[in-house]
């Protein structure tokens, strides 16, 4: 498995790089949210701007990225629009989808920028190319929140969005079972010695939790904590994973 740096940020290498989601409607909840994330310990931002009321008017997506930039300052972050058949909280016109990431990647807006693979190869390669134009990461996302595909389907998207031209390959499954959490760390540690790109993989719910845990061992190279509210089931207080994280790093 390679790295990446975002802002000096190592991702792929050492310990889990641990990400924040900041889920606010308003601009004023975004920004009370950043700055309740100042001198905690934490690596990345993730902005679901899905949960952003005013999501729609380009002109305030810029001026909100602009000033979460100046509160976060080095902190890198992922400009994130998550649809809803992924798990998102708002409805968003396709054409408007690619247009809102090519703002954000274009005009520096983000660090980071999360497109979700079944979009299609074509949006998927667009993206990439355009993000790839002015040095922004991409990250290729997969979500199932109703389930848990094989070991080898699970592998397959990896690969393919490898294929696409991603930076950063994610797969976030529903387990419903102790096996399925097996199965998503198997298909991890498999992709961490095929793929030169870094992984973030995660099994959802009470049920996954320790494949929020053991990344370091199992190949998945960024975790998600809160600061108050989650973005998906099952992720960890920031604190709780600091501690589980240093505890497992030492001992590995």
């Amino acid at each position: 498995m390679g790295s990446i740096y975002v802002k000096g940020c190592c991702i792929g290498s050492g310990t889990p790089k641990i990400c924040v989601p900041i889920v606010a409607e308003t601009m004023c909840d975004i920004f009370s949210q950043a700055r309740g994330m100042q001198r905690k310990r934490f690596d990345i931002v993730e902005w679901r701007v899905d949960w952003f009321e005013k999501f729609h008017d380009l002109d305030t997506v810029r001026r909100a990225s602009r000033i979460l930039h100046g509160i976060l300052d080095d902190q890198p972050f992922i400009f994130t629009f998550r649809t809803q058949k992924e798990g998102g909280k708002r409805p968003i016109d396709p054409e408007y989808y690619i247009k809102l990431n090519q703002v954000a990647a274009e005009e520096h807006l983000v660090d980071m920028i999360d497109i979700e693979l079944f979009s299609g190869d074509d949006v998927v390669r667009h993206m990439v190319e355009i993000a790839h134009k002015v040095d922004v990461p991409v990250v290729v996302s997969s979500h199932d929140f109703e389930k848990t595909p094989s070991q080898e389907e699970l592998v397959q998207r990896m690969k393919h969005a490898e294929a696409l031209g991603a930076d950063i390959l994610k797969i976030a499954v529903m387990p419903q079972n102790k096996l399925d959490v097996l199965t998503l760390l198997s298909a991890t540690e498999q992709m961490s010695r095929e793929s030169e790109k870094p992984l973030i993989t995660m099994s959802m719910g009470k049920d996954g939790v320790i494949s929020r845990l053991c990344g370091e061992i199992f190949g998945s190279a960024v975790t998600f904590g809160t600061i108050g509210a989650a973005s998906a089931p099952g992720q960890l207080s920031l604190d709780s994973l600091n501690l589980a994280l240093d505890l497992l790093h030492k001992n590995a």
